[in-house]
């Protein structure tokens, strides 16, 4: 299905890996010219930029002119900017206890999981005004509405970024752009089963293997598996193309297999 993306400019930050290279990697696909962010490229990013579909911007987006830097790169690039998908995060499993907890861990969480996305988002919407069109896709979590102790910080953030995705649909629906997020459970990414990643460090915690700590949190989810990254990026693309969800605005989509069970 032609979902309206070919010829749209797309920013996408935190591109370099995981779910940001799935759905940048798809938008290319899909025919849209993408400016990635990441503080370094990759493997991956980098054969996708060979392509001449995308190209690489190397900004740290947990900066306070970082994200600005990305959007003015992107407009220089092409004149518009058409799609910004808010996608770069940052987790650490807190295996002690929010007592142990500190400010400095609480900031990194909130600068990367929430002020990034409010940073990229307020540089893009001028231009995304002017056109009077606009579609704008956050990278939210399921621990959004699922707290977990483990990961106090990331939840809190992420709660506060689907709350923004909401309220920012109401001030610029009126204007033509759509706000959406995407709640992904546990994605078969380097954040969850790479080295240093969710699982390592709580089998470390737990006296386990990662292979043993990934497959019961695959468990919990009733498909009993791990998201893809390519599944995340194609319901991003899904939000960000005006063919099938134009009217769609304010939503918080979740897709984790079932992991959660609870209605809202």
């Amino acid at each position: 299905m032609d979902l309206g993306l070919d010829g749209q400019v797309a920013v996408v930050t935190g591109a370099s890996k995981g779910i940001g290279l799935a759905i940048a990697t798809a938008l290319v696909a899909e025919g849209a010219f993408v400016v990635a962010g990441a503080r370094s490229s990759s493997e991956g990013l980098d054969a996708l930029t060979a392509g001449g579909k995308a190209v690489a911007v190397s900004v740290d987006l947990g900066t306070v002119d970082g994200p600005g830097r990305l959007v003015d790169a992107a407009l220089a690039e092409h004149g518009r900017l058409d799609v910004l998908v808010n996608n770069v995060g940052f987790v650490t499993p807190r295996t002690t206890g929010f007592l142990l907890v500190t400010d400095d861990q609480w900031a990194q969480s909130i600068t990367l999981n929430l002020l990034a996305a409010v940073r990229t988002t307020r540089a893009a919407l001028p231009a995304m005004l002017t056109a009077g069109r606009g579609s704008i896709v956050n990278t939210a979590s399921v621990n959004a509405t699922l707290p977990d102790p483990t990961v106090i910080d990331y939840g809190a953030a992420k709660a506060a970024l689907v709350n923004l995705t909401k309220a920012l649909s109401k001030e610029f629906g009126p204007h033509g752009i759509r706000v959406n997020s995407i709640s992904p459970g546990p994605v078969a990414t380097d954040l969850w089963l790479g080295t240093g990643g969710v699982a390592e460090t709580l089998a470390a915690t737990a006296g386990e293997t990662p292979g043993a700590v990934a497959d019961q949190a695959a468990a919990q989810a009733v498909t009993g598996r791990f998201t893809r990254p390519e599944e995340v990026a194609d319901l991003a693309l899904f939000l960000a193309g005006d063919r099938v969800s134009g009217n769609v605005t304010g939503v918080n989509m979740v897709i984790d297999g079932g992991f959660t069970t609870e209605t809202h």
